[in-house]
């Protein structure tokens, strides 16, 4: 189990490497979940494309660190671990919340950012009201009072219908994840709004959707894709808000195609 502590947060981890001279895609998950939710795309793209794969601060096998106030502490773990590494440019995959990682990284070190690849994100998601809501039942009830709402607008009623064991493993990951991670998470994506950053972006980027998505409906990362100078928007059939889980293959279709038309990279790290 690779763990690495990154300014006092001791972050878990994994990386893929590969041969060849693609620059490293590193994969940031949504709220609530861990890296194992890319191990399909992960697979997938196996000895193609170096990958790294982690968990957020306060979520998976990471820990809380000094908490949790702002999109910024989970841009400052990533910065880190990139540092670590000692990777040049990357390609940045958020999903949700990872995608205003991503956007957030870009608009402090843009140099460092080769491409944005942005799944079921926005430059704004959720209002105040939407959000503060959710901390407070949170709070008082904990995760599982929300789980089955969460479920419903992170997976198509098909997936319910048909992979009853995946929708149960993923309603324990939700539910099994430190409160205060998900709390200040929560937090941190309310406080987040990148619609002038967003504006900014001149790195080549792909902004991805699943097309039943309750979470960022495909109107709302449209508007992203319309924000971002040049931006691709692609949506995904039969997916909702996790199309790395619902839909693997189509995600690995567009990933694969967008690295490809990427300018060659001499070397993954710097």
């Amino acid at each position: 189990m690779p763990f690495v502590s990154i300014g006092g947060v001791t972050l878990h981890h994994r990386y893929i490497e590969a041969t060849g001279t693609s620059r490293p895609i590193i994969f940031i998950n949504s709220l609530g979940t861990d890296f194992r939710i890319w191990d399909d795309v992960v697979a997938r793209l196996a000895g193609e494309i170096p990958m790294l794969v982690y968990d957020k601060r306060g979520h998976g096998l990471s820990d809380i660190g000094g908490g949790v106030r702002s999109i910024d502490d989970h841009v400052d773990d990533l910065l880190g671990l990139i540092d670590h590494f000692g990777f040049g440019k990357v390609v940045l995959c958020g999903l949700s919340v990872g995608g205003l990682i991503a956007q957030r990284l870009y608009t402090r070190h843009p140099k460092c950012v080769e491409a944005l690849i942005l799944s079921d994100t926005a430059h704004k998601i959720g209002t105040d009201e939407s959000w503060n809501t959710r901390i407070a039942t949170v709070e008082r009830d904990g995760i599982e009072a929300i789980a089955e709402g969460i479920m419903k607008v992170w997976f198509t009623p098909q997936f319910h219908a048909k992979r009853a064991a995946d929708l149960a493993g993923c309603c324990n990951m939700l539910t099994r994840q430190a409160l205060s991670g998900y709390i200040g998470t929560c937090m941190a994506v309310r406080d987040a709004d990148l619609t002038d950053a967003a504006r900014r972006i001149t790195a080549p980027t792909l902004c991805i959707v699943g097309d039943q998505d309750g979470s960022t409906p495909p109107d709302l990362v449209r508007s992203l894709a319309d924000l971002i100078p040049g931006a691709r928007f692609e949506m995904i059939r039969d997916a909702a808000h996790i199309p790395c889980i619902e839909q693997p293959e189509a995600l690995v279709t567009l990933i694969r195609d967008f690295a490809t038309s990427l300018p060659e990279e001499t070397s993954a790290h710097g």
